[in-house]
């Protein structure tokens, strides 16, 4: 069995937000034909899709062809909706959460996460428990809201909610600084995405966050960790070296909370995988792809399948059992 923790869905059609879920500015579908369709924010194209981003019988076709048994299915960060107010973010969570078990409906090769209106700790909390009852069996999650990053005393909060129920939380990278520097050759997704997920990182750890979390809790962290095992040597020297600044709120160096971290394989290439099992251990490396996204590794897993480092064991954790206890499910 191969499990493909790292997916995301698109519906094939949501009502008016502006309606739905009052104010405007909402994303909406431009369906361009049968097998074509934009997302739309305003008048501005976001994102083009296919019927692999709707259609599960495109993606369960796509699963056979790259061997994946199980593939966890989770929202587009676009419609996170963290910058409106919570009122109008969970109606929004609401829509697409049902959305997303209508779409996959009830198939057993698809694991359903879903979202939350973070930027309210108890709507977000019963927005998860409303859709854990339904049939989500995670949750996805943004890398920060507005200028709280994940050590912020209400997203603890609901970390700590996701750790007491089981639940497993993918986080991912979301609304990427632009600017001129960054708005060139995709960089925001090149070179922001591994940033925000460094800094991510830094801010559960060096904010304290992992100290105020139980060990039960099960994140993973999306785009291999971004840049985060690159550079754990230089934060493990300027936590000793400048503990005066750098420790922040963290009771322990860097490299002793590296036991509560998952990351995915969405890495591309040996050398990087390889960085990964090495420093954070072949417990805690799961295979990711990114699907149905064109940034996203295809065919799903060859990544580990052509690394001549790992043994075969090493390959079985990193395809099906490392994954599988994420998902709080055995072998």
């Amino acid at each position: 069995m191969t499990v493909d923790v790292h997916t995301h869905l698109v519906p094939h059609g949501w009502p008016d937000l502006s309606v739905a879920c009052g104010g405007d500015g909402w994303p909406w579908l431009r369906i361009d034909s049968e097998r074509a369709a934009m997302i739309m924010i305003g008048s501005s194209e976001f994102r083009p899709v296919g019927p692999q981003a709707w259609d599960p019988a495109v993606r369960r076709a796509d699963m056979d062809a790259d061997g994946i048994d199980l593939q966890v299915v989770s929202p587009t960060p676009v419609f996170f909706g963290y910058e409106r107010p919570a009122a109008q973010a969970v109606k929004l969570a609401e829509i697409f959460n049902d959305l997303t078990l209508e779409t996959l409906a009830g198939d057993d090769r698809f694991v359903p996460f879903c979202q939350v209106p973070l930027q309210d700790p108890d709507l977000a909390c019963a927005e998860l428990d409303r859709c854990r009852a339904a049939g989500h069996a995670g949750v996805e999650i943004g890398n920060h809201v507005g200028d709280k990053d994940l050590d912020d005393a209400g997203i603890v909060a609901f970390l700590n909610h996701c750790a007491e129920t089981g639940t497993p939380v993918l986080v991912h990278p979301w609304d990427m600084p632009g600017g001129p520097r960054l708005d060139r050759w995709m960089a925001r997704w090149l070179a922001g995405m591994p940033a925000e997920t460094h800094l991510s990182l830094l801010a559960m750890i060096l904010g304290g966050a992992f100290d105020r979390l139980p060990p039960a809790l099960r994140i993973c962290f999306a785009h291999g960790g971004g840049s985060f095992a690159f550079w754990l040597g230089r934060l493990e020297n300027a936590w000793h070296r400048r503990g005066d600044i750098v420790r922040g709120c963290s009771e322990h160096p860097p490299s002793a909370y590296l036991d509560r971290i998952l990351v995915d394989t969405v890495v591309f290439e040996s050398a990087p995988l390889r960085l990964l099992v090495d420093t954070l251990g072949e417990d805690r490396v799961l295979v990711g792809s990114d699907y149905p996204y064109p940034l996203g590794e295809r065919p799903v897993g060859e990544v580990v399948r052509k690394a001549g480092f790992l043994t075969a064991e090493q390959q079985h954790k990193l395809l099906t059992s490392n994954a599988l206890r994420y998902l709080g499910r055995s072998e």
